[in-house]
């Protein structure tokens, strides 16, 4: 399928790239990948959604990928939600926001701060408001470790085969050139390194609480969260609050996945997008 790589403009007037699949006319739905990573993260998703029938915008957030960086050095999680809700603006219709992690709790901000139709469903992927401190602390450590470069894409493969062992490692870190620079014969994480400043983690400090509680009081568009059964970002205690606090959700659980789902188990959370899709989307849309 053609990919068309378009820029967006973002919240201050940022450009956002995207890769973007699927007819012109066909209903959008926006990819927002998790902290540290690119729009590349989706794996075959996009293409899969996209070549059934849905437009898929796959946007890589503020300071990664081929997006801008914030000069001013704003990654606060109100700035990925404005972000989100410029996006949005310029589509022709409400999309469904697909949200990994940073990118899922940007669009229950986005969604649940606005006071006017954001979005006509949400996918919230290994992300809920109360989420495991322990697990996030694991991913700005794996993050942080990276933060001078590595010698080679071989180093870069080793130290994301350590964080992910649950994963069959590739044997040729080719790929990784989607998500590594190289800059005086080091490879650096493409993202800009003011991301981890601050004291960074994908959970909403304690003083933004209160805004995460009139988010979640506010989305009622139809919700589904995913969740990887080997990941330690999302507990069951935490699904139990998501779930009791925002009874309309609905559930999936993937196996053999951990935080990083579709990366994980990039079919079974395909078949779980295009089912919510299917089954919740579809029947509140007018096409």
């Amino acid at each position: 399928m053609d990919v068309e790589r378009i820029a967006y403009k973002g919240f201050e007037g940022l450009n956002l790239v995207a890769d973007v699949r699927g007819e012109p006319d066909a209903w959008p739905v926006l990819f927002l990948h998790g902290g540290g990573q690119t729009r590349h993260a989706w794996g075959r998703t996009a293409e899969v959604v996209a070549a059934q029938g849905w437009r898929t915008i796959s946007l890589d957030l503020r300071g990664h990928g081929e997006s801008d960086w914030a000069p001013n050095g704003d990654y606060s999680f109100t700035a990925f939600g404005a972000d989100c809700i410029a996006v949005v603006d310029q589509l022709e219709r409400p999309p469904v926001l697909v949200g990994a992690s940073l990118g899922g709790m940007s669009a229950m901000l986005a969604e649940g701060t606005s006071d006017r139709t954001v979005s006509c469903g949400l996918v919230l992927v290994d992300i809920v408001p109360k989420a495991n401190h322990g697990g996030v602390e694991r991913i700005r450590d794996f993050m942080e470790s990276g933060i001078n470069g590595f010698d080679s894409l071989e180093e870069a493969a080793a130290a994301i085969a350590a964080y992910t062992p649950q994963r069959v490692r590739r044997a040729n870190p080719e790929g990784l050139k989607k998500v590594l620079r190289q800059r005086d014969g080091r490879w650096y994480w493409h993202w800009d390194p003011k991301f981890m400043s601050k004291g960074r983690t994908e959970v909403v400090p304690s003083r933004f609480e209160g805004l995460l509680d009139v988010a979640m009081s506010n989305i009622h568009v139809p919700t589904m969260l995913v969740r990887g059964l080997l990941s330690d970002v999302v507990t069951q205690e935490g699904v139990d609050d998501i779930l009791t606090r925002m009874p309309n959700v609905t559930l999936v659980e993937v196996s053999g996945a951990a935080h990083m789902i579709a990366g994980d188990q990039n079919d079974a959370f395909s078949d779980a997008v295009i089912t919510f899709l299917r089954e919740r989307i579809l029947p509140t849309i007018n096409l």
